[in-house]
């Protein structure tokens, strides 16, 4: 079911929880164990935790939301290992705008060749504010995984401590420029504004660049 419309919305998590519940029941019955059994029927729901009267989530987990057209777009040319070597790079893309960082392999679940799971070495990475910059679009900003990324890109930026970092530059942005009477996208297009939101970013504690690590 689509999230995108209220009856794909309530047909997506009706699924979700009968899949929940079916690998639920494998694991009670048929998950073999080191000492030659199969099941671990003590496993049992949570709703006393979880709240609501199931025990499973109250929501369902999204991992790949919509997208913008962002000004700039981080693809696997940008941070993939593999990538990188067959075009001769042996470093990651860096942004002078860079406004977070984050590290987390590439992993994708399914493919659309139909391998369950795809995992792909990946650099750390730096967040560009121009990710979070529209190409058309004025009165909007991303705050998480819908930046200017790529299907495969999300792979690694759609992990907790990227997109709060998101979230953070997104919210900091959004405070500033209407402090300054400003437009996101002016302070993409001016090096100096850019410099200096790049400057309060560090200030509040967040990192736009990996420390470098002496060897010793």
């Amino acid at each position: 079911g689509s999230l995108l419309d209220p009856s794909g919305a309530e047909a997506a998590k009706v699924g979700a929880k009968e899949l929940s519940r079916a690998l639920l029941y494998w694991m009670q019955t048929e998950a073999p164990r080191p000492d030659g059994g199969t099941g671990y029927p003590g496993l049992y729901p949570r709703p006393d935790l979880t709240g609501g009267e199931h025990g499973l989530a109250l929501a369902p987990y999204v991992r790949e939301s919509r997208r913008i057209r962002a000004r700039t777009a981080v693809t696997e040319n940008d941070i993939g290992v593999e990538a990188l070597e067959a075009l001769s790079r042996t470093k990651p893309t860096t942004y002078s705008d860079s406004v977070g960082i984050g590290c987390y392999r590439i992993d994708l679940h399914p493919s659309t060749g139909g391998r369950n799971y795809i995992d792909v070495s990946s650099f750390p990475f730096q967040i560009p504010l121009g990710s979070l910059i529209p190409v058309r679009m004025r009165n909007l900003l991303p705050a998480c995984k819908n930046l200017g990324v790529t299907h495969i890109t999300n792979g690694c930026f759609r992990l907790h401590p990227v997109e709060w970092n998101v979230g953070e530059a997104a919210g900091l942005l959004a405070a500033w420029c209407l402090r300054k009477s400003l437009e996101p996208h002016q302070v993409l297009d001016d090096a100096g504004l850019t410099a200096e939101f790049r400057l309060l970013a560090e200030s509040q504690g967040i990192e736009t660049t990996w420390p470098r690590i002496q060897a010793v």
